[in-house]
């Protein structure tokens, strides 16, 4: 079977081309709309896990194979609720 007697035409594989490159045009010319809000960033929870384990000790880098150790993990976040009880 050809693909045209199906109904496909060469210009169909070239206005999909050009459909392909007028989206990737599109895309690279949109600017977001709007203003930015004033201040600091919002902190990310990720921010604040970071501080909590430098503020009871943890100097690693890696905190999210931290977490899958579980019992280490459990201390370290013990250890941090004990730093914001009175």
């Amino acid at each position: 079977m050809d693909l045209r007697e199906v109904g496909y035409d060469d210009r169909d594989w070239i206005n999909l081309a050009q459909d392909r490159d007028r989206w990737r045009a599109y895309c690279v010319s949109w600017e977001a709309g709007g203003k930015r809000p004033l201040g600091r960033p919002r902190r990310r929870w990720e921010d604040n896990t970071k501080m909590d384990l430098r503020e009871v000790g943890y100097d690693g880098r890696d905190w999210i194979n931290l977490a899958q150790e579980r019992d280490q993990w459990r201390a370290y976040v013990r250890a941090a609720m004990n730093l914001r009880v009175p």
